[in-house]
């Protein structure tokens, strides 16, 4: 996979790098790959085809639903793979393997993505509007998508991975979302990934110490 430097997502991901909205701080970024593998990609490529393979070769009838039973065919095999490829390029340090294929799923409408997006960024679109003269967020947003990646084109997949392995979560983290748009016939990726931050953990506040799990009493008897 190969990062590719596309102005239009610059001006988007400076104003992403972070939003302060009340007391959280929203922190997103948009990255454009290709799909043409690097020497290491066919590498790694070849290992995670194998791994699929392995799993949906052991598998018989009366087992239980697979999270693989989907990549049975050549084709959503190779998507899946440019995806795990695509989080490998992000987090070099993340612990990638086929397993993950039950963390992605397939958005099957764009208002799927719309809905999600435009609740959490609602605020987020605020201050952009305040900073830019009224324009919109949103529609900025999806027309530099539409330019980078054809939307119309585009399969859409969401990442939700288990809380205690998750890549995208910092500490003080309130909510992360993480989408991928992949187009066939441009052959390329385009990661979407956003998360909100208390303001508490980036003062400290949070931090873990010696009366960590003690002050975390003052909280019990408060309504969440």
């Amino acid at each position: 996979m190969k990062f590719l430097d596309i102005a239009p997502l610059q001006s988007i991901n400076n104003f992403l790098s972070h939003v302060c909205v009340g007391e959280c701080a929203i922190q997103g970024k948009i990255e454009a790959y290709s799909c043409k593998h690097a020497r290491t990609d066919k590498k790694l490529s070849l290992s995670l085809e194998h791994e699929i393979l392995d799993y949906l070769g052991q598998s018989s009838d009366s087992d239980p639903p697979s999270p693989f039973q989907f990549l049975s065919t050549r084709s959503s095999r190779k998507t899946l793979i440019y995806l795990i490829l695509t989080l490998n390029q992000i987090y070099p340090d993340y612990d990638v393997s086929a397993v993950q294929a039950q963390n992605f799923f397939k958005e099957e409408v764009w208002n799927g993505f719309k809905q999600i997006f435009e609740t959490y960024l609602f605020e987020t679109s605020k201050e952009w509007s305040a900073a830019n003269g009224g324009s919109s967020f949103f529609e900025n947003l999806y027309k530099v998508l539409d330019e980078v990646v054809k939307l119309p084109e585009c399969e859409i997949y969401s990442y939700n991975p288990d809380s205690d392995g998750d890549p995208f979560m910092e500490q003080g983290a309130i909510w992360s979302f993480n989408f991928f748009f992949y187009n066939r016939k441009l052959k390329r990726v385009v990661s979407f990934r956003c998360c909100c931050l208390s303001n508490l953990a980036a003062d400290g506040f949070l931090t873990a110490g010696p009366y960590e799990e003690e002050d975390g009493d003052i909280f019990n008897d408060m309504d969440m």
